[in-house]
């Protein structure tokens, strides 16, 4: 398959949705052990994550090394952009080298917007998330896991609840969810519900009327270093767990088959109750998994692109 912008994974939605389908296809195929790649010359990769994380980085590490691609350790902390160089010149720095990828989280929103343009820039860019914008192998990930469960996405009906204005994974799945034929709903605070989401959903001010109607409940982390000083200082975790947190109580009125998803890292007792993460109805692990055989797929594709795979 071809990506749509050539040898980069940066915004899913640029991506068709035969695209997409292959993308979720060869994940699977790794998830099940039904697919192996053989590189046809060693290739290198960086991951610069800006930003801190956990499961974005780890399961790109271990995607990397299933697909035998060898990592340069790189410490944002204490990389030359700390001495003021900019993004761009350490992606050249890191491609003079030899680095064939680069998988990076930034807090700028579209940080590789200006890098795409610049012909000077060969080696791959993967994005491990920008800001507010996009985070695509979560979407990937997360179409993977609905898959998984339902077998298609026509017809369903996922309900996105939280952080809205500050969360790159809800625009990203509500995006292209929307796109895939889904019935897509939204609640959280007014506040922090974006205007142009109406595109893609409708938005409910009292979760409880949602929850009934929903396959999918998909909480969102509120994301306090996201938000302006006034926003944190009002932010109650207790107001927020009474209004839209998913309790014992709220999840009884779910459909006995939906399911719980949260991109993670949880805040217990805010978004969700502890006793619910790990319920029978919780994917929440689960879409950890599944990240590791999204971002091979990425990354194979990639590879694929590049030439850079056996026959």
């Amino acid at each position: 398959m071809q990506l749509a912008s050539d040898h980069d994974f940066l915004n899913i939605n640029d991506l068709s949705e035969p695209e997409i389908n292959d993308l979720i296809e060869l994940g699977e195929q790794f998830k099940h052990a039904q697919k192996t790649v053989h590189l046809s010359r060693p290739v290198y990769a960086a991951n610069l994550f800006f930003e801190n994380s956990t499961r974005t980085h780890s399961s790109f590490q271990m995607a990397e090394k299933k697909l035998g691609i060898e990592l340069i350790g790189i410490d944002p902390a204490t990389s030359s952009v700390k001495k003021g160089e900019s993004l761009g010149d350490t992606i050249k720095t890191l491609q003079a080298i030899g680095i064939d990828i680069a998988v990076i989280r930034h807090a700028q929103t579209g940080w590789y917007q200006q890098l795409t343009k610049d012909p000077n820039i060969s080696l791959s860019l993967v994005n491990a998330g920008d800001g507010s914008g996009q985070h695509p192998s979560q979407t990937l990930l997360d179409l993977m896991t609905i898959h998984d469960e339902f077998g298609s996405f026509a017809g369903l009906h996922i309900g996105i609840i939280g952080d809205l204005a500050h969360s790159r994974v809800a625009r990203s799945d509500a995006e292209l969810l929307h796109r895939m034929g889904v019935n897509v709903s939204f609640s959280g605070p007014r506040e922090w519900y974006p205007a142009d989401f109406d595109q893609f959903g409708t938005y409910y001010p009292d979760v409880d009327q949602m929850l009934p109607n929903l396959d999918v409940v998909m909480l969102l982390r509120v994301q306090l270093e996201r938000l302006t000083e006034n926003a944190v200082a009002s932010f109650t975790p207790s107001d927020y767990y009474h209004t839209y947190g998913l309790s014992e109580e709220r999840a009884s009125l779910m459909k006995p088959n939906a399911i719980i998803m949260h991109p993670a890292p949880v805040n217990r007792g805010v978004e969700i109750a502890s006793s619910l993460v790990e319920a029978p109805q919780s994917r929440i692990f689960t879409q950890m998994h599944n990240g590791v055989f999204a971002r091979m797929a990425i990354l194979a594709t990639i590879l694929d692109q590049r030439g850079l795979l056996e026959d």
